[in-house]
């Protein structure tokens, strides 16, 4: 099933059973058995399972891994494990979306539909679990939406290089400079801190949707996505203040 670009999909048929989908595959390079490396006093899986268990609104909280010791860690932090992943889809260049595809089709033929799936990356774990409520919580209110998710505010400029190598301006009113609590701010979808879409989306192979609420956030901590030793030195650091103070 595909949809193109700007077309809806069709949602009547969905149900409001919800399934959050972790994807963690084994063999990092950047750092070697990053997910169940201790910090915070428990794996790194766990904080993006227990994330979703807090938020309320996941009927399942599933974890989709070809490595063994992450599938008893995701276990033990009260995660659903009823399968592992096969080794085809957890190779380095392996996109999300067929990993999403696969563990949604495994999923409903154990334990019957689903019309709303989490998506939560564990290398993304400076998240509320209150961001995941209202993703699903807008989803369901909205049945035009396909899809919600937190985006991280910036006032950044940017550009782009055009193809005979010069440079623009992403917008021109970019050029503009001044305080930044006059600027035109900018959201970046962070889709792996928070968000959540129809099922049916997930069945066409597509991780977002056209017709989307935002959820916009101010977190600078959000921006850690802990891929290396410095992500996660810098994670181990930020992990106490974040988890002390109201982030919105």
């Amino acid at each position: 099933m595909t949809t193109p670009q700007g077309t809806l999909l069709d949602i009547t048929g969905d149900n409001d059973r919800v399934i959050a989908l972790i994807p963690a595959r084994g063999g990092s390079k950047g750092l070697p058995g990053k997910n169940v490396k201790q910090i915070g006093g428990k794996p790194l899986i766990a904080h993006s399972i227990h994330h979703a268990i807090d938020s309320g609104v996941c009927d399942r909280v599933l974890v989709t891994t070809d490595d063994d010791d992450i599938f008893a860690a995701a276990g033990e932090a009260g995660a659903w494990t009823p399968f592992k992943r096969q080794r085809t889809l957890a190779e380095d260049l392996t996109p999300t979306e067929p990993v999403l595809v696969d563990a949604l089709a495994r999923a409903e033929e154990i334990d019957g539909p689903f019309g709303i799936v989490v998506f939560l990356q564990p290398t993304d774990i400076f998240r509320k679990p209150e961001w995941i409520a209202q993703a699903v919580n807008a989803v369901k209110r909205n049945r035009k939406l396909d899809s919600a998710f937190v985006a991280n505010k910036t006032h950044k400029n940017f550009w782009t290089q055009q193809p005979d190598g010069s440079w623009k301006r992403v917008f021109d009113w970019m050029g503009v400079y001044g305080p930044r609590q006059t600027r035109t701010p900018l959201f970046r979808e962070d889709t792996g801190i928070a968000s959540a879409l129809r099922a049916a989306l997930i069945r066409a192979g597509r991780r977002t949707g056209d017709h989307a609420e935002v959820i916009p956030i101010d977190s600078t901590a959000s921006g850690i996505d802990i891929h290396d030793a410095f992500d996660f030195y810098l994670a181990e650091k930020a992990l106490e203040w974040f988890e002390t103070h109201d982030m919105k």
